[in-house]
């Protein structure tokens, strides 16, 4: 039992990112569809969370390490950063504020208790640093990180409407567009347009992350 859930994990994954390349249909993402499979299969064995999460735990211990990681793509792509930073510090100061803002006075309309709106906060960071962010604030971690997937899903399937709609040319706009508003995900779709959009949008999310990271706590207990 002791590596069942990471046995579990790694198998749901590997199948789910299989099946995304063989029909690549956003909905099918394998962030998506591995988490829809691994709580399926708990349902059928009858294997409470805790005694996975118990077992899994490993694999989330790895998110500290990747989240040190994020300093590679950004000694990596340094010169993008220093050429476009008021453009990134702006944009993503602005989004990042907004995001918060915007996720927890929606869950504040809706209504939902005080630990699902700490929750939601962070979702628009990726997934390591919001789960930090969520934990520091009081929130569920893991329930953030449902979140944060959500948003990246959406994030990929609005993007590339609101780059027509807003008729963006920039790499460097596609790029933040999308490392804002979808970070991991959105970074992968970044990259099918284009080299530097896939960098600046790696960089926005990294960036974003970062900013998320001191405007969170302020901003959830001036709200409220």
């Amino acid at each position: 039992m002791r590596v069942l859930g990471i046995l579990l994990t790694l198998a749901c994954y590997a199948a789910c990112k299989w099946l995304y390349r063989r029909v690549h249909v956003v909905w099918l993402n394998p962030m998506i569809t591995s988490l829809v499979a691994i709580v399926a299969l708990l349902r059928i064995a009858h294997i409470s969370y805790a005694a996975y999460d118990m077992s899994a735990r490993w694999l989330t211990a790895f998110l500290g390490p990747a989240t040190v990681a994020f300093a590679v793509p950004l000694y990596r792509h340094f010169p993008v950063l220093k050429a476009h930073w008021p453009e990134f510090l702006l944009s993503l100061t602005f989004g990042s504020a907004t995001g918060i803002t915007g996720s927890v006075l929606l869950a504040r309309l809706l209504r939902l208790n005080h630990i699902v709106v700490t929750s939601v906060a962070p979702r628009s960071v990726t997934t390591p640093i919001a789960m930090d962010i969520s934990q520091a604030i009081g929130g569920i971690p893991t329930l953030t990180a449902v979140f944060v997937i959500l948003t990246g899903i959406t994030g990929v399937i609005v993007g590339p409407w609101l780059l027509r709609l807003l008729r963006l040319q920039s790499p460097v706009a596609r790029g933040a567009l999308f490392g804002m508003g979808s970070h991991g995900i959105g970074t992968a779709r970044a990259f099918e347009y284009g080299a530097m959009e896939g960098t600046c949008s790696s960089l926005a999310m990294i960036v974003a992350a970062f900013i998320t990271l001191a405007l969170a706590p302020p901003l959830v207990n001036a709200l409220g």
